[in-house]
């Protein structure tokens, strides 16, 4: 199991020692929350922060976009070169299109499917993905608790994913800890995103590790 510790529940304060934290203390992906307060109900951050994230981290960036107008925050974020872009297919009209744009710019194109969003929306597209990112919590806030649904789901999906591009992974994001992700493992989950798990655990190194199993 890869770990993307969500910089979302790091102390803005000092981001740059928590990123170099997280990457030192062997984590796989940063993962990046953009919300622009209009799909999701709050605000983060934009590339001016998440160009100084980029060069603290020592890791490759996992960027998650909670956004409107999803073109434009695609080219505005593309410069950082992050490793996976990620886009909401609630929002998308033109998902394709947009998976295409996203390869051209040298990035790994991935689809997030909110809680209630079933897998089979995204049949005809998994096979020119390189992740999904199940959501198992309601986008927009870190801390809350984990919705069990998307054990099933993520079942679900690993089937569809064998059948159509086995090397598509699954990351989920949400509640995720030390309590939940053996069994994601088990329906064949490859990445979880862990924000207050990680940044609020005494021991960082220990809480990644404890779900790199």
């Amino acid at each position: 199991m890869k770990v993307a510790p969500s910089v979302l529940s790091a102390d803005f304060g000092n981001l740059q020692r928590d990123v170099e934290e997280i990457c030192n203390a062997g984590c796989d992906l940063v993962h990046v929350d953009v919300m622009d307060g209009h799909f999701i109900p709050n605000l983060t951050i934009g590339p001016v922060v998440v160009s100084s994230i980029a060069k603290a981290a020592t890791k490759p960036l996992d960027i998650h976009l909670m956004v409107e107008n999803n073109t434009f925050f695609v080219e505005l974020f593309a410069p950082l070169k992050p490793e996976y872009i990620s886009f909401h297919i609630e929002e998308e009209k033109h998902p394709h299109r947009l998976i295409q744009k996203i390869r051209s710019l040298g990035i790994k194109p991935a689809i997030v499917l909110n809680p209630h969003t079933p897998p089979e929306s995204i049949e005809f597209l998994l096979q020119d993905l390189d992740m999904v990112l199940l959501m198992s919590v309601n986008p927009g806030f870190g801390g809350q608790s984990f919705i069990d649904t998307v054990i099933k789901k993520a079942a679900r999906l690993n089937e569809m994913r064998k059948k159509i591009n086995p090397n598509c992974l699954i990351e989920v994001d949400g509640g995720v800890s030390d309590k939940n992700v053996v069994v994601l493992k088990e329906v064949g989950v490859d990445i979880v995103v862990a924000g207050s798990y990680v940044f609020n655990h005494q021991d960082r190194k220990a809480a990644i590790e404890s779900l790199q199993i």
